[in-house]
Parts: C-alpha cells; structure tokens; sequence
C-alpha cells in the first residue's frame, strides 16, 4: 500500500503514523493491486481527534471518517468501518470491477458475536417536559449528540440527535 498520511492543526507523530499503516496494512490482503490509501488527521473544537480514511483501488474508492477522543481509537474504528464496506459489497463489487480485482481469499469463518457488553458509566436524570427546538438548545449547551426528553405537546418520550451534516433529527417513540 502507497500510504499519505496528512495532519491537520496537528502535531505529526511517528508512532501513530506506524500505528496506522500497521492496522490500515491488513486490509491489503483484499486486493490484487497496490491500492493508494490517503490518511488525513485533524482535530476539531471540543477536543475531538478525526481521522478521514480514503482508499483508492482501481475502479472503487473506500472511505471512512471518525471522531473520538483518542486518536489511535480513531484509527481502530476507522479501519473496522473500511474492512466491513468490503467485506459487505465484495460479491457487489467483484461483479462491477473487473473479475480479479479483489484477491482470492481462504474460506473466512463468521466472525463471533459478542455477547459482553460493558457499561462503562450510568447517568439518571429527571425528563422534563419541552418542545424540540428547546431540546436541541439543551443538547447543544451539553455539548452532546443526542438529547432525551419528553415532548410538551404528545407527553410522549422523545429523543433529538445531531446528524453528520449538522442538521438534526427527532425519534418519537411509538
């Protein structure tokens, strides 16, 4: 694989940059072809370390982005995103490419389910009864992406959320 690795408002950083061809490398056994990958790194306000992943094999382009507190977690999830986009479209996309653009693989067992879950934290806090739009201004002082809440009008639970186009969305519960 042809890595770029970019930084953006960030400093560059040896160890990650190993740490991302070392987990970007394992989906080189997928392909036939050197594909290009394009590593872009940034930070956004609040602390929010992004990794943009794009890469270029010929006839298809895989991408994936993600924001976390930790970069090299990042970077886990962004190779996780990419490795399930092929391996969910590979018969698709065997068909539009050309017949041998994906490597013949050995028969690969279902990966397990898991079955542990750990909760980490648990928050209670009393519903109060607002309309959306006041439920989006509390989520946004929070400075959270999703926001619980009982709706004035329907006295019904609802929930807001930020979309990744920075529109936002309601779930009414039926």
């Amino acid at each position: 694989m042809k890595f770029t690795i970019i930084a953006r408002k960030i400093e560059r950083n040896e160890a990650l940059e190993k740490y991302i061809e070392k987990k970007l490398l394992k989906l080189e056994k997928f392909f036939r072809d050197e594909p290009e990958v394009k590593v872009v790194l940034s930070t956004q306000k609040g602390g929010q370390q992004v990794v943009e992943a794009t890469i270029f094999v010929p006839g298809m382009i895989f991408r994936a982005e993600e924001n976390a507190n930790d970069m090299y977690a990042s970077v886990d999830k962004v190779a996780a995103m990419i490795e399930r986009q092929i391996r969910k479209n590979k018969t698709r996309l065997a068909k539009s490419l050309r017949d041998n653009a994906f490597a013949p693989q050995e028969e690969v067992l279902p990966e397990e389910e898991e079955t542990n879950f750990p909760i980490e934290k648990v928050k209670r806090y009393a519903v109060k009864p607002m309309n959306p739009e006041e439920a989006i201004l509390q989520m946004n002082l929070l400075g959270h992406e999703f926001f619980v809440f009982e709706n004035a009008q329907s006295e019904e639970i609802n929930l807001v959320y930020r979309r990744k186009d920075n529109t936002y969305g309601l779930i009414e519960l039926e």
